[in-house]
């Protein structure tokens, strides 16, 4: 299983903390959001945002970065300083 977690504002919009998917699901970070993109309007909209950032085993990544069984991917706004 590929686990997914999100974070702040993104948590709440979906009001969901995380998801467990099938690794067959996707093969890289971008297919991986497009399929959670599938689950309804609400998931769309929180998912298109272009800023949102992605972690995959708690390191920053891209779009392409590969996925596979037993990886965990974060989804979370930016991160701002003050």
């Amino acid at each position: 299983m590929i686990r997914v977690l999100f974070f702040a504002s993104l948590r709440e919009q979906l009001d969901c903390t995380e998801v467990a998917l099938a690794p067959e699901c996707c093969e890289t970070l971008a297919e991986l959001r497009e399929h959670l993109a599938g689950r309804g309007d609400r998931w769309r909209r929180a998912l298109a945002d272009p800023s949102l950032q992605m972690a995959l085993n708690r390191e920053v990544a891209t779009a392409d970065a590969a996925v596979a069984s037993g990886d965990e991917v974060a989804f979370f706004p930016p991160v701002t300083g003050g």
